[in-house]
């Protein structure tokens, strides 16, 4: 399944134009199954309420009741167990287990690289940087390809295409520029090239890295959008007295 989405993006030159951005979902090669025929997932009913751990501890007043399990099985409902679930529905549950009844309160929770909660807010709005009106912008740095990929995660690639025959010329312009200098550029959004690539509305923040390829008349300009930056772990004092 291909996705198409407009893009409004600028050259080296600061010319700019509204191209097409397309992102496939890869392909299935394996199909699983047997005697040519495709595997059917379902869902069983495993356990209930009356058999689990809280309720044989309830029951049996002890928390090893593992000679109860060999001698009785009570932990299975056999008139509930393994029969198939056609359609299920999500339930929140409090901290007890409870359902919650109405809209539960959302809360934005900021976590330190140990770990450690550092703050908590309401959630805020965050608007895309990708838009119509102001185009992605080559943001100057450049580095090679090899960079590229010992340096950042690569969440997902789009490929980037023309509509005409004049942003056909705008493309293939940039992807043989980048591909003569055997270079990546970062893209950035906003009206100073500074702003992270955002694709839509509370989105997730990218760096954007345009790839560029030629052979005779074709080209393929790759965008590569990453949110995770490679770096060597810090030496800690325990590993440098070991």
């Amino acid at each position: 399944m291909t996705t198409l989405r407009k893009l409004h993006i600028s050259n080296s030159s600061g010319r700019n134009a509204v191209v097409v951005a397309s992102s496939k979902s890869p392909e299935k090669d394996i199909v699983i199954g047997k005697e040519g025929k495709s595997a059917e997932f379902r869902r069983y009913i495993s356990g209930g309420r009356a058999s689990l751990h809280e309720d044989l501890v309830a029951k049996f007043g002890k928390d090893d009741y593992s000679a109860e399990l060999i001698s009785g099985d009570p932990e299975i409902d056999l008139d509930f167990v393994g029969k198939t679930i056609d359609v299920t529905q999500s339930l929140l549950l409090d901290s007890t287990g409870t359902p919650v009844k109405g809209n539960p309160k959302a809360v934005e929770i900021t976590f330190d690289a140990s770990g450690a909660e550092v703050s908590r807010r309401d959630p805020v709005e965050v608007a895309a940087t990708v838009n119509d009106a102001v185009p992605v912008r080559w943001a100057g740095k450049k580095l090679p390809k090899s960079d590229l990929i010992r340096k950042f995660a690569i969440k997902r690639s789009m490929q980037l295409r023309h509509v005409d025959g004049v942003t056909y010329d705008f493309l293939f312009a940039m992807a043989e520029e980048l591909e003569r200098e055997k270079v990546v550029v970062l893209l950035g959004a906003g009206e100073d090239g500074k702003q992270p690539l955002i694709l839509q509305l509370n989105g997730t923040p990218y760096r954007g890295f345009l790839e560029g390829r030629t052979k005779d008349k074709d080209y393929i300009l790759l965008l590569h959008l990453s949110n995770m930056e490679l770096k060597k772990p810090a030496v800690t004092k325990e590993a440098t007295d070991e």
